[in-house]
Formats: C-alpha cells, structure tokens, sequence
C-alpha cells in the first residue's frame, strides 16, 4: 500500500508539472500595449538582443532584452544628455539606432536652447564603436546639414548606397524629402521633395502633416516608405505609404506612388486612436514587425498617453506589405520568435 501511494503521488507530481512544460515549451504570448508610455517607438535587433528607444524629451535612453513581451521588466541606460545651451539642448524626440558600417549610428531630434520652435529644429547624430549601443564612447556628430529645418530624420541604404529621409518644414506644409549621404552624418548632392501633404486624411488637426518617414525593402526589391500623416494630436492621426519600384532611383520624385488611404488608421473598436510614428524590425526567424505608438482612447492629443504597440506583418503576392488593423488591449498575440 505504501508503495502504491508512492507511485500515486509521484505520477500526480509529474502530471502536475507537465503543463508548466507546455507552457515554457509553447510560444510566448502578449498584449499591447508593451509600455504604459512611449511616443516615437523604435526597436532594432542585433543578433538575439532587441534595442528599444522612444521619445522622452531631456535624454537619449535605450533598453535591451531578448523578449520584447518583458520590455517592461528591462532597464532603461540613459547614454547621453544634451547640453545646457546649444542648437540640440532641447526637445529630444523621435531617436532612431542604426547600425552602420560596425558602429551604431543615433539620429534625433532636438532644438535650439533659446529658441524651441520649427525653426530652430533639426536632426543630430551621435556615433559609437561599441558592439552593445549601450557602451561605449558616444561621439556627437552634429546636425546633419539638411536644406530646411524638420524633424524626424531616418536613413536606409539601396544598392550600395545610403540615403537619408526626413520631414521637413516648407512653408505651413511638413513634406518629405531625401538626399544621398556621402557619411551617416553628411548629405551630399541635391536634396529633393519625395511627398507633400495633398490628401485629406493628411490634413487632419488644422495642419498639413507627414512626418516620421521609415523604410521598408519588399521581397521583389519594391521599396517602400511609410510615414505618419496629419497632426499628431487628431484622433485622425495615420499611417501611409509611399511607393517605388525594384531598382527604381529613390532621388526621383516620379518614381514614388502614394497609396490612396492609411494603412493603418484608429479603431475605435479596438481602443485605438492616433496611431503613428512607426518603424520596422524583423525576428530572429524573419518575421516582419511593425511597432508604432497610439493613444488607448479620443482626445487624448500628443501626450505621455501614447504608448508603444507591436503587431507582425506580411507580404502579399505582388510584394506589398499587407497589415492588419490596429490590435486591442484585450487581444492576445504571438510573441515574436
């Protein structure tokens, strides 16, 4: 009897471990948003190790994990503080980390300490040697000498060379506008207007709005360009497309197509609005993921409130990102793996 109540509670142990098994051996999963707050998201993958960065105003900060489900539990390392006075002492928005040529290469933006305006605002970078961005030496750059003033500065290279995007300030418009780079901190040669806001989704919030331009290489070599369309403080507040063909020139205006609607726009069904200002990173297995930040109800403007959210993508036959609509707080997703 002893032995069978032995065996008894030996096979209960084990039939009560099992799912713990299932569970670790089962793919992690999460909702959105990842972080209570985070405008201007950014996520970049090295190896295993996903960077994350977004907007926190009076620092440069970046956390690290191997599963962004827990981006919460990872520490944030503040790696650089702007100066007191100076043309990038405040407002420091929209960071972005590349890697480049073996360094990473940090692209924000700020503004003058004297004057916090449109005019006085530009893009900066910092570069580090360092394998982990985290480490290390940052050196400042400068301002990377764009023809207007603007915001949100991006890069991406296309059949061996490196180009820059960004959004500048042209009259009451904030266009998009490109130029080849002759370093990752240099532009060289003309720099040329790729879209203007002309679309009425574009127009929301009594401003003429695209900002927070990113690349996107489709897998018969389309290129594409999303963008953040409207004022970010219209529940209206979306996310378009540009559009240019494999081998197309990315200095040509023509060469570019603007898709007719956002491709990702609020749900108010879901519990989403604003969503914008997005970025691309792929998994260790090649999943494509896009992460951008939205506004959990109306009304809400551009606040802390913005929070960062993630959601995978594919691609359709004709080579052209397809995504879905924006995912409820209550809406359980596979974690990228």
């Amino acid at each position: 009897m002893m032995r069978r109540s032995l065996k008894c509670v030996t096979l209960a142990a084990l039939l009560a471990a099992a799912p713990l098994l299932v569970a670790d051996d089962a793919p992690n999963r999460f909702t959105n948003p990842l972080l209570d707050s985070g405008a201007d998201p950014w996520i970049v993958r090295a190896g295993d190790t996903y960077y994350y960065m977004h907007t926190l105003g009076d620092r440069l900060a970046i956390r690290a994990t191997r599963d962004l489900t827990r981006l919460a539990q990872a520490e944030e390392t503040v790696i650089w503080r702007p100066a007191a006075t100076g043309p990038n002492a405040r407002s420091i928005w929209a960071p972005e980390l590349h890697r480049i040529g073996g360094k990473w290469y940090l692209y924000y933006t700020a503004a003058d300490a004297q004057h916090d305006d449109d005019a006085h605002r530009g893009i900066f970078v910092l570069e580090n040697a360092s394998a982990d961005p985290r480490q290390g030496k940052w050196i400042d750059r400068g301002r990377v000498n764009t023809r207007y003033t603007g915001i949100d500065g991006t890069t991406f290279a296309y059949r061996g060379k490196r180009y820059f995007v960004y959004s500048p300030y042209v009259g009451s418009d904030s266009d998009l506008a490109i130029s080849a780079m002759a370093n990752p901190w240099t532009l060289q040669g003309a720099e040329t207007i790729i879209a203007r806001p002309d679309q009425a989704w574009e127009r929301q919030g009594g401003r003429q709005i695209l900002e927070g331009p990113e690349f996107l290489q489709g897998p018969k070599g389309d290129l594409f360009l999303s963008y953040s369309g409207s004022a970010c403080w219209s529940d209206d507040y979306a996310i378009g497309l540009l559009h240019a063909q494999a081998g197309s020139d990315p200095l040509n205006p023509a060469a570019w197509t603007k898709a007719p609607r956002p491709i990702l726009a609020k749900a108010p069904s879901a519990g989403v609005y604003a969503p914008g200002h997005n970025g691309f990173f792929t998994s260790p297995t090649g999943e494509h993921w896009i992460v951008y930040h939205a506004n959990p109800g109306p009304d809400m403007k551009c606040t802390a409130k913005r929070s960062p959210r993630i959601q995978r993508f594919t691609f359709g036959k004709d080579g052209h990102p397809v995504f879905a609509e924006p995912a409820s707080s209550s809406t359980t997703l596979a974690a990228p793996r």
